[in-house]
């Protein structure tokens, strides 16, 4: 046997177990999946039925009613999200800053906590006589209380406000471990030639955090378009559908409903289009050009 031979056998042996590990667990349920999209039925009596579900999705109006409420969460969630971690890291990066390790901590911690709980504690919080209400109610900000829970714009609004509370921290901790690495001369420099802040976070602090706000933006918007836990325990896709997501719907089609694999196999390939699609426009409206 040959160096260059041994030496491949023995890189494969290093990588076997956890390729096919990958293999059994990932790669193959995909292919299973994508064979059962093309089958229909009650249970597990499917048939093949070809592009059948593929077709329904464009009909299918709670489908079209789970994607617009998902789009809407993608397009207002995200920004918002994005600007708060931006502005959040930015201001505990000064190092004049009093306990910045506390103030760190305290915007992460939401995003460790159990999604079950923290849902459950949002329900009871902007329920109608919940402590959001009666809070605004007693400043005089509002003369009768928002229904959060039961009318479908601030149903939708709930969400947003829930999922943003989670995840800011988490975006908030890859932006501050940038910021740390961009040397502070060229802040000092630009200091110098009479740049005042805002033109210094415009001029360096964006383009340096670049690549990182393309990844942010990327694994929040896969996030989202995967939104379950909140919609399902703080409205259950209520009222009327209107906080229905795509990843509830595939849940309920497949355990609420009569079960019907096939078609929510079909409805989850409706995330991967969604994703793939936006995380193209995204490398092409914020990667490097060159790319």
């Amino acid at each position: 046997m040959s160096y260059k031979t041994k030496n491949a056998l023995t890189g494969w042996m290093f990588i076997a177990v956890a390729a096919i590990l990958i293999t059994v667990f990932y790669f193959y349920p995909m292919f299973q999946s994508l064979l059962l999209s093309f089958q229909s039925g009650a249970g597990t009596n499917l048939e093949f039925v070809g592009f059948a579900n593929y077709v329904r999705l464009f009909s299918d109006p709670t489908f079209l009613t789970a994607l617009t409420n998902t789009v809407i969460y993608l397009l207002v969630q995200v920004p918002v999200m994005i600007f708060f971690a931006l502005i959040i890291s930015v201001m505990l990066n000064n190092d004049k800053l009093k306990f910045r390790g506390w103030f760190r901590t305290a915007i992460f911690l939401p995003c460790v906590t159990s999604l079950v709980a923290y849902s459950v504690i949002f329900k009871y919080l902007f329920a109608s006589d919940g402590l959001v209400n009666m809070a605004l109610l007693n400043t005089g900000i509002l003369q009768a209380p928002i229904q959060w829970l039961t009318d479908p714009f601030w149903a939708k609004v709930l969400i947003i406000i829930a999922i943003t509370w989670r995840w800011t921290g988490y975006n908030m901790i890859f932006y501050l471990s940038a910021l740390q690495n961009i040397d502070k001369s060229i802040y000092e420099a630009a200091k110098i030639d009479g740049a005042n802040a805002f033109q210094s976070f415009i001029k360096i602090t964006i383009p340096m955090l670049k690549p990182i706000i393309l990844f942010t933006t990327i694994i929040s918007t896969i996030g989202t378009l995967q939104l379950f836990d909140e919609v399902m325990n703080i409205t259950g896709g209520g009222p009327g559908n209107a906080t229905l997501t795509i990843s509830q719907y595939i849940y309920n089609l497949s355990f609420e409903y009569t079960p019907n694999f096939g078609y929510a196999a079909t409805v989850s390939y409706a995330i991967v289009v969604l994703i793939v699609f936006f995380s193209i426009l995204q490398f092409k409206l914020v990667g490097d050009k060159n790319d």
